[in-house]
């Protein structure tokens, strides 16, 4: 099936899958970013009667949303500027098939109208078409987001959520399953030796409990990633506990430079990541000053400035936090991050009137980072109050 582990969770997933497969009834799976929904989805698949037929892969998150409903549903020629003829959308190739909707939370909730009539009547409008397209099609759909929480934010149908609902899968956090750990490293490792032709001597016992007392906050992803760097940087050599705990950065974990002491709770890793950004992106920092600062009125401009400034150059991104030097402007208490972030997200909200897409396009996040922190900050009963 592809789906490795002995956890009870993923045994219990496993079974799931097999009962599931030989319908065609919609399937929504929930997970972090990086646990294997698209896995789950493709084994969903390949155990279906559709497996002979195509699996069509769509991220609702990574279509631009004014192109997302043609490349759903396909266009007509002339529908609009540059269809210079009509072409088939994911729908239609997927006829007979599975569309896996991945990020589906992200999908603009008029698109969201069209593939409810979809999974209604089966068939659907090209646009700029009037004649109705008949298809036969599975729907999966996956998200990271909390769509109950969307669907009271308007954000998300509620019917839509109810049609792709039907079988709920929830995928647990690589950290939750750290017994699961061991099976996967092994796997990573025959697959990438065999793609790059490296003579791997494997691994200790103890660095095997290594990668158990990680986190792993991209999860399998992640897990993937590190286990690829370790075999390639080290030639092939038996990989003991030091050498993970040296790539770990000194019993820290690297994750695209970014470094996140082990066994440490996630908000506090999430905020000692964000100070490495600030910190790797100084140059950016002064304009998050002008952006927080320059709707101020004049009487609170004299204030010290709420964000950090790294006055050194930064010659090396892998040296822990504690060791870098914050400076305040002018004052001798260094302000906390969490005030900074609030005061960053307030500005954006009330510079877009409380919408969030655009608020989220201000501040380069995604919607749903946004989301979770107005929940995590209590942003909606500060608005109520204003």
């Amino acid at each position: 099936m592809g789906i490795i582990g002995n956890s009870p969770v993923i045994q219990q997933i496993r079974a799931i899958i097999q009962q599931i497969a030989p319908t065609n009834i919609p399937v929504l799976i929930l997970g972090e970013s990086g646990s294997g929904k698209e896995l789950v989805a493709r084994a969903i698949h390949q155990h279906s009667t559709r497996s002979k037929n195509r699996m069509i892969i769509v991220n609702c998150g990574a279509i631009p949303e004014g192109i997302l409903e043609s490349e759903l549903f396909g266009h007509q020629r002339g529908a609009f500027t540059g269809a210079v003829e009509s072409r088939k959308g994911y729908f239609e190739l997927a006829d007979g098939g599975t569309l896996f909707l991945d990020e589906i939370g992200e999908m603009p909730l008029e698109t969201q109208v069209k593939v409810l009539r979809v999974l209604e009547d089966k068939e659907f409008l090209r646009v700029g078409g009037s004649t109705p397209q008949k298809v036969d099609v599975r729907i999966i759909a996956a998200t990271n987001r909390d769509l109950g929480a969307a669907v009271k934010e308007g954000e998300f149908r509620l019917d839509l959520y109810y049609r792709i609902n039907a079988v709920k899968i929830v995928l647990p956090p690589l950290r939750k399953r750290k017994e699961d750990i061991p099976l996967l490293v092994k796997k990573f490792a025959k697959e990438i030796c065999a793609e790059n032709h490296i003579d791997f001597k494997g691994f200790t016992p103890e660095a095997l409990k290594a990668f158990q007392e990680y986190s792993w906050p991209g999860n399998i992803r992640e897990l993937k990633n590190f286990v690829q760097m370790i075999i390639i940087l080290e030639k092939g050599e038996s990989i003991t506990r030091k050498m993970v705990y040296e790539h770990f950065g000194q019993q820290e974990t690297v994750d695209r430079n970014l470094l996140v002491p082990l066994n440490i709770p996630t908000d506090k890793a999430e905020r000692e990541l964000i100070y490495r950004v600030l910190l790797e992106l100084r140059s950016e920092i002064a304009q998050i000053k002008d952006f927080l600062f320059s709707n101020l009125p004049a009487s609170h401009k004299v204030l010290p400035s709420s964000l950090p400034v790294w006055t050194g150059p930064v010659r090396n991104s892998r040296i822990p936090v504690e060791e870098a030097t914050i400076v305040p402007e002018t004052d001798n208490k260094i302000p906390t991050l969490e005030k900074a972030e609030k005061e960053l997200i307030l500005r954006a909200l009330d510079k877009s009137n409380w919408n969030k897409r655009k608020a989220a396009k201000l501040l380069d996040i995604s919607e749903r980072t946004l989301y979770r922190k107005i929940k995590e900050y209590d942003f909606d009963n500060y608005k109520k109050i204003q």
